[in-house]
């Protein structure tokens, strides 16, 4: 199956957002306005080493971008790119809520007017 374009993207985000250590680094750079490397690292309990990991994840998905500046580079939030995302989430939970219920009691009644299948 193929699926649509902002299925792929939004899965992307998702994906990056799922893990705890770049929930804290996306909170700690946004709450900052931006920030470096070594700034996450005093932050979090996290090695230099695994919050350039996380930061590579982050910025390979678009929803944080480094700036070089001399021997190290300042991380930021990129806002257009993390509203769309904010813009998605509440979307799908609009979805959610919004939900009739309905889509296994059709094909429950369907089993249940013919149990045996052809």
């Amino acid at each position: 199956m193929r699926y649509p374009e902002t299925d792929l993207d939004a899965a992307g985000l998702l994906k990056a957002l799922a893990h705890p250590a770049r929930l804290a680094i996306v909170e700690a750079i946004g709450a900052a306005g931006g920030c470096c490397c070594g700034d996450i690292v005093r932050r979090l309990p996290l090695a230099q080493s695994t919050v350039s990991q996380h930061l590579k994840i982050l910025k390979d998905s678009g929803l944080i971008q480094g700036v070089i500046e001399g021997p190290r580079a300042n991380y930021s939030i990129d806002r257009p790119r993390a509203l769309a995302a904010a813009a998605m989430l509440r979307a799908l939970a609009g979805q959610i809520e919004a939900g009739s219920g309905d889509c296994c009691r059709a094909t429950t009644a369907a089993v249940a007017a013919d149990p045996e299948p052809a």
